[in-house]
């Protein structure tokens, strides 16, 4: 399975994600400036990843389902 180029694929959005989301929390453990003027827009940016996350997830999930 390691060896699927669509499981590649969602692995590295988890691991995008994931990096995204300990980036944020980070920089809200820090506070300061950055954090009152980033942390709305770097908290999008992790939904949207974890939306494409998901969506990738649900097509490996029905493709390997399938049969493919």
């Amino acid at each position: 399975m390691s060896s699927d180029p669509l499981f590649i694929v969602v692995a590295i959005a988890v691991l995008a994600v994931l990096a995204i989301l300990m980036f944020g929390i980070g920089t809200f453990a820090k506070g300061g400036e950055f954090n009152r003027k980033y942390s709305n827009k770097i908290m999008r940016w992790r939904i949207i990843a974890q939306a494409i996350a998901v969506l990738l997830v649900l097509v490996f999930v029905l493709f390997h389902r399938s049969g493919g």
